[in-house]
């Protein structure tokens, strides 16, 4: 059992999803400890997409069992009782409306929250693969150095300081050393394993974030246009609207059921991870690195001793003495061997070079930056993480209930509309005030027609040829028509042509047309009068 941290500490939520019970295809329980690739483990998350596909049929079970009754159980509906059933299908649309544009903003921050979380484990992963690489390469570095260069330095060194056996046994000596710090650097553990593993899951974790991240914003763009076409649709009272809206509404309530079950799926298998991260990354570490080192840099207590503080200790030590004897070197021997110079300023050089590296190794096997960079994955993702998918678990939730909800009443809607067009059919077709029968005869031109005899720009002639029917002629001044005019209309709307020969009231006219009318009126009464008489 590790120890309890001081550091770390899962949310809420991730121990609460952690307690989700976990069973398997045969609804055996299975432990919740974290195990990806056990076949039992993945049954139990692969379950839970069970649960949330069950409830998308019986989410479709109830929406057919309501449509069929709907359909089954009509009624002859009084007028007045019409109108309750218009505002029932408006505020249901209205509150519809009102959840999906909820679920889309909780949506689109559980995305955002997810997708935060994500990036700061990538960021961290990053961050401990470089040190981890910067490690090996110290290593390497540090060992091609002392056996390669130093090896060529000290067997010229040989051969010029070769009367001196003394100093011959410096050399010596300062081989050894260098052959002491070469096997100090090959005890410490090669990190190029882990290395590969942190780049694998970093590449992987980008990929499928940013594929999760384009699918969920183009689902937020679905859900919002489907909604956009239901208010079209109920507005413009179009039945087209409302079928294209209707069918983009099942296939929404099906990938809302569907994001739903990855989200939960994905949110319990994180939480079981959060729960316990130590024990599942020295399981997988077990074959790279130690149990000790990994503790070490899992923990980074103050009692926790360094296990690397050995090596590091003799690699100092060791460098120290070969950079005393080398200084005595050029002190006492390079007077009397003074071709030995070259070499021995390069065996300086090279142990300066070696004293950066060990400095530098020193800071990255420390435990504070890995344990750091361990942190901060751990934050990203349980808790950033996990709450964006529990906000998108919410989101689809919301957007089921919505739809589902948009879907009821498309048919009250559709039913609406067809007792409005029953309506304008009862309608007589030949009253004049019916929009219905005016829709009709300007769609149907061939009707029979009155016929004008208003045509004033004709010449006088082709006036005097018309022969109106017998109908009694008003000869009520124009002044009372005027005034009835400015009684009924408000204000009296001037005619530029005036009408001759009908018998319908004539408009009112303009001060010009007046006397036009006046003068017209006398020619064609009189033979009117004489050929009809009254």
């Amino acid at each position: 059992m590790p120890p309890a941290r001081a550091d770390y500490l899962a949310p809420w939520w991730a121990a609460w999803l952690h307690g989700v019970p976990h069973r398997d295809l045969r609804l055996q329980p299975v432990p919740a400890a974290f195990r990806p690739r056990d076949p039992e483990y993945q049954q139990s998350l692969l379950f839970l997409g069970l649960v949330a596909a069950v409830c998308l049929g019986l989410n479709l079970l109830f929406l057919t069992a309501y449509l069929i009754c709907l359909c089954c159980c009509k009624r002859d509906e009084e007028p007045e009782t019409k109108r309750p059933h218009a505002c029932c299908v408006t505020w249901m649309a209205v509150t519809a409306g009102l959840i999906c544009c909820t679920a889309v903003g909780i949506g689109f921050y559980g995305n955002s929250e997810t997708n935060d979380g994500v990036y700061q484990l990538l960021y961290a992963l990053d961050n401990a693969n470089h040190t981890l690489t910067g490690i090996d390469a110290l290593v390497a570095g540090t060992t091609l150095r002392l056996q390669g260069g130093l090896e060529q330095y000290l067997g010229r060194l040989s051969e010029v300081l070769a009367p001196r056996a003394d100093y011959l046994q410096t050399l010596k000596f300062l081989q050894q050393l260098a052959a002491g710090v070469v096997l100090q650097l090959s005890g410490l553990p090669a990190w190029h394993g882990v290395s590969a593993q942190l780049t694998a899951l970093a590449a992987s974790a980008a990929y499928v974030e940013y594929y999760r991240w384009l699918a969920y914003l183009l689902f937020f763009i679905l859900v919002l246009t489907v909604c956009l076409l239901a208010c079209l649709g109920l507005a413009k009272r179009s039945r087209c609207l409302l079928t294209t809206m209707l069918c983009c509404g099942l296939l929404t309530l099906v990938l809302s059921w569907a994001s739903m079950a990855l989200d939960t799926a994905a949110a319990v298998g994180t939480s079981d991870f959060c729960v316990a991260p130590d024990k599942f990354i020295m399981n997988q570490t077990e074959s790279e690195i130690s149990a000790e080192v990994a503790h070490y840099y899992l923990y980074c207590e103050q009692s926790l001793s360094n296990p690397f503080q050995q090596a590091l200790t003799v690699f100092q030590r060791s460098l120290t003495t070969m950079q005393i004897q080398t200084q005595g070197l050029i002190q006492f021997a390079l007077p009397l061997f003074p071709t030995a110079e070259k070499d021995l300023l390069g065996v300086q050089q090279l142990l300066n070079a070696s004293e950066t590296s060990l400095h530098q190794l020193t800071a990255m096997l420390d435990c504070r930056g890995l344990h750091k960079d361990y942190l901060d994955a751990l934050i990203g993702i349980c808790y950033d993480g996990v709450e964006g998918l529990l906000y998108l678990v919410l989101f689809s939730l919301l957007v089921a209930a919505s739809f589902s909800t948009i879907i009821c009443a498309t048919p009250r809607a559709w039913k609406h509309l067809a007792g409005r067009d029953r309506d304008y059919d009862d309608m007589d077709e030949e009253d004049p005030f019916n929009p219905q029968a005016r829709r009709i005869a300007a769609h149907n031109p061939a009707r029979g027609q009155l016929r004008s005899f208003c045509s004033y720009s004709s010449s006088l002639g082709s006036q005097s040829s018309l022969h109106p029917p017998a109908q009694t002629i008003s000869n009520a001044p124009v002044s009372e028509y005027m005034n009835q005019a400015v009684l009924f209309g408000g204000n009296p709307r001037y005619e530029n042509v005036p009408l001759i020969g009908r018998g319908s009231p004539p408009p009112t006219y303009s001060p010009s047309m007046r006397a036009t009318y006046l003068s017209v009126t006398d020619e064609h009464v009189r033979p009117f009068n004489t050929e009809f008489p009254a």
